[in-house]
C-alpha cells in the first residue's frame, strides 16, 4: 500500500508515515497542496491523506485537481469538524473525512475500509438503458450519445445505483456504502446529490424512482 500524507505539520505527517511503515506500507509526504497534486500527478497512490489548510493551495482545491487527473481515494483530516466542510469535501469526491485531533489508529481503520471498499468494486464493462450508455470502467456516462459532465460522487452514486439495480436502497444505506462512514448529521445530502445527478440524466432521470419515505431504486 503507497500512501501519499500531506500537511503542512511535520510532526503529523511522521506520525501517520510510522503508522503505515508498521503495517507494511510505503509512505510519501507533501507539506502542501502544489507539492501533492504534483507528486499525484508523477506517481501512482493508492490513497492520499490530505490537510485542508494547507499552504499555497488548500486541499479542497488540491483534491479537486488530483481527481482530474488520478481516481485515487482521498481521505481528508481536518480542525474543521463543522457539517458543511464535510459536505463539501464529499461533494468533490473525498472518501472519507477525519477530524483533527485523531486517532493515528482511527486512521489506519479508515484507510483500510476505504482502500477495501474501493478493491472490492468490480464494475462491469458498458451497460445500455435505452439512451443512457454507462461506461463503468471508462467512468462515462452519455445522454443519447452526448457525455454528460458529472462530479465524482455522482458518478459514484450512478454506479452503485446500477450495480443494485431494482433493489430498494436507504438514504441511511447509500450514505454508508457510497459516502463509507457513519453518518449522524442531515442525511439530506443524498437528496441534494440525486437531485443533480437527475438533472444531467435529463429525461433518463426516469430510471431513478424515489420510494416515499425510504429512499430510492434504479428501475428500468
Amino acid at each position: 500500500m503507497k500512501v501519499l500524507i500531506v500537511d503542512d505539520e511535520e510532526m503529523i505527517r511522521n506520525v501517520l508515515k510510522e503508522y503505515v511503515e508498521f503495517e507494511g506500507g510505503e509512505a510519501k509526504e507533501a507539506a502542501d497542496g502544489m507539492q501533492a497534486v504534483k507528486m499525484c500527478r508523477e506517481e501512482d497512490f493508492d490513497i492520499v491523506l490530505m490537510d485542508v489548510m494547507l499552504p499555497r493551495l488548500d486541499g479542497y482545491s488540491a483534491v479537486k485537481e488530483i481527481k482530474k487527473a488520478k481516481d485515487v481515494p482521498v481521505i481528508m483530516l481536518s480542525a474543521r469538524g463543522e457539517e458543511y466542510d464535510k459536505l463539501f469535501g464529499f461533494e468533490i469526491g473525498a472518501d472519507d473525512y477525519v477530524t483533527k485531533p485523531f486517532s493515528p489508529k482511527e486512521v489506519m481503520a479508515r484507510i483500510h475500509a476505504v482502500t477495501k471498499r474501493k478493491k472490492s468494486e468490480q464494475p462491469a464493462d458498458v451497460v445500455k438503458f435505452e439512451g443512457l450508455t454507462i461506461d463503468m470502467v471508462g467512468r462515462n456516462v452519455y445522454v443519447d450519445g452526448e457525455k454528460a459532465e458529472l462530479t465524482p460522487k455522482e458518478y459514484e452514486i450512478l454506479f452503485y445505483f446500477v450495480r443494485n439495480k431494482g433493489i430498494a436502497l436507504t438514504r441511511e444505506k447509500l450514505l454508508m456504502d457510497v459516502w463509507g462512514f457513519d453518518f449522524y448529521g442531515d442525511d439530506r445530502t443524498v437528496d441534494t446529490h440525486i437531485k443533480m445527478l437527475r438533472s444531467n440524466l435529463k429525461q433518463y432521470r426516469k430510471f431513478i424512482v424515489t420510494l416515499r419515505g425510504l429512499g430510492y431504486k434504479f428501475e428500468v
